[in-house]
Order: structure tokens, then sequence, then C-alpha cells
């Protein structure tokens, strides 16, 4: 094929093409000849009433025609009695279908600390072979503050209930001013939490089904402390697992300067030591200025202060935050 399109000059790719559009090109139909086919008004009539027969009514159009040629009789095809049913809003589905039911995205903004929490569970490895440890982690989406976490060797709303409870007291949560978010797994909407949420008057909120970002701040914490270099992958025994995650956690805390609140740590944001350590920042930079212009070529270098407002799913018409 190659050596022929060479010696005609012409592309192999042409070839295929042109022989694609040769047998996908439509048929011309002959002017009038469709008015000609069409059953008249009349003719739809009789062939819905057949159809609508005591005897046809829970019948498909196929068995229909079938049995109708049996007994000699030809009306039309069973395409178009589909079509003369699909007219007439006779044509759906007859099996009972789940109805999904359509849930509504998370908007939430967090402007301070201990507004909105975000928590989840994770799973470490243990060197036994299908033996997991479950990581409880709630989150400060504001601060990215870790107020609270806990190791167990399995998962349930129990535990999630005691969590939540201590970090409430620890971090002295009021009535109404606390919504907590979290995916859909069980411990989450078990009643021992719900009952719990309802009692301390805290608003709960809830990602939709299958959609990965509706959580997106556990979800990265989880990713941080994997792929930290410290991460051994699987661990020997809980009290080793414990011991890890409470290094982490300390140094995630009060020493990892969080890129997305602009490099200072959570401690410092969800405690207000932020404007002290902007001011600090800002005299270095200064100081430096002073001792040599020359190498800053476009001024003082300038310090960014903490995000004002934190989003989980922003609206359309915020453009920025």
């Amino acid at each position: 094929m190659s050596k022929a399109c060479e010696v005609l000059n012409i592309s192999v790719s042409t070839l295929y093409r042109r022989r694609i559009e040769k047998v996908n090109k439509p048929k011309k139909r002959k002017p009038g000849t469709g008015k000609f086919r069409a059953l008249s008004q009349q003719e739809k009539d009789k062939i819905l009433e057949v159809l609508h027969k005591p005897e046809n009514i829970d019948k498909a159009p196929n068995q229909i025609y079938t049995e109708l040629l049996d007994h000699g009789t030809y009306l039309c095809s069973v395409r178009t009695m589909y079509r003369i049913l699909s007219e007439n809003n006779e044509v759906k589905e007859r099996r009972k279908l789940k109805n999904r039911r359509q849930y509504q995205k998370p908007e939430l903004l967090a402007t301070k600390p201990n507004m909105v929490w975000s928590w989840d569970i994770t799973k470490l490895k243990s060197e036994k072979k299908w033996n997991y440890y479950y990581l409880y982690v709630i989150l400060d989406i504001f601060s990215r503050y870790v107020v609270a976490w806990m190791l167990e060797k399995r998962e349930n709303g129990a535990l999630g209930k005691l969590l939540i409870e201590q970090a409430c007291e620890w971090q002295n949560i009021n009535s109404n001013e606390l919504i907590i978010h979290s995916d859909r797994g069980a411990p989450m909407k078990s009643k021992t939490v719900d009952q719990l949420l309802s009692d301390l008057e805290i608003h709960k909120s809830f990602s939709r089904p299958r959609v990965s970002n509706d959580n997106p701040f556990s979800e990265a914490q989880f990713k941080t402390l994997k792929y930290c270099p410290k991460f051994p992958g699987s661990f020997r025994t809980i009290q080793e697992a414990r011991d890890f995650c409470r290094e982490f956690f300390a140094y995630y805390n009060y020493e990892h300067y969080h890129s997305g609140l602009n490099f200072f740590t959570p401690q410092s944001v969800h405690y207000g030591l932020a404007d002290t350590i902007i001011q600090r920042r800002k005299q270095v930079v200064s100081d430096a200025f002073v001792k040599q212009p020359q190498r800053f070529v476009r001024g003082v270098t300038k310090i960014a202060n903490v995000p004002n407002a934190v989003w989980i799913n922003p609206p359309d018409n915020i453009t920025h935050y």
C-alpha cells in the first residue's frame, strides 16, 4: 500500500480517509419519496388502537409484530411502532431504577480558627499481613492546626465521638460556633457522633459521594504525613506507630512552615502569633535593606500576611480570597 501511494504521489492517510468518506457517505434519497412512505394519521391511529388492546397492553412491540404476522396481518415495522408510541409519550423505563439523590456541594468559609474543622481517618500499615492501624485526625482548616489525633486498632463511631469531645474541651468550643466537615464514612455518619454533635450544638457538613476534593485539607495533611522522609511505610507495633505520630504532629504544628499559610506554622496562626512574626520578619528585611540597598533591585521585599479566608469549594462568584 505504501509503495502504491508513493507511485501515485499521495499519502497513505489521504487514501484511508477517502475510503472512509466513501463508505460513510449518506445515500441520496430521491426527492419526494419520503412523503409517499409516511403513514397517514388514520393509519397511525389504527396502529395505536391495536397496541392499546387489552391483550397487547403489556407486550413489547416485537411480540405484537410477530403475533400479527402469525395471524396474517402486517401493519408496520417494529421501529415504526416504537416511533408512534414515542410520539404519544408511551415509551418509558419499566424497571424500578434507583433514584440518585442530588447532594448539595458543601461551601464552607473560615475566617478565623475554630470556625471549621475537618476530620478523617486513614490507615497505617502494620508489618503483619492484612493488619492496619487507624489514625483519626481533626484539623482546623483556617490554621491547618491539628487540634486532636488518635491512633487505634479499629475504626468506629465511639472512638470518633471520644476524639471530638476531647478536642472541643481542649479548644473551649462554645455552642453554635463550629462546623465539623468530613466524608461519609461509617464512623462519621454513626449515631454516636451525630448525637454528640447535636448535644454540643455543632453543625455538621459532609462531602458528596465519590467526590474526592470535597475534603481537601484532611487529604493533603495525610499526604504530608505519608510522604515525609521519616515515614517508615509500616510499623511493627501500635506503640511504634503512636511514637511516630506523636513526633510528626509536634513537628507539623510547631515547626512546619506551611505553604498554604504563606509559610507560617499552624500553631502561630491558630493562636494569633502571626502578627508578631510578621513584624519581626519585616524588621529583618528592613535592616538588610539599610545595610546593602543595592541588592534589593525592586525595593524592600514584601512580607506576606496570613490568608484572611479559607474556603472549601468557594462559590463561582468568588475570584480571590
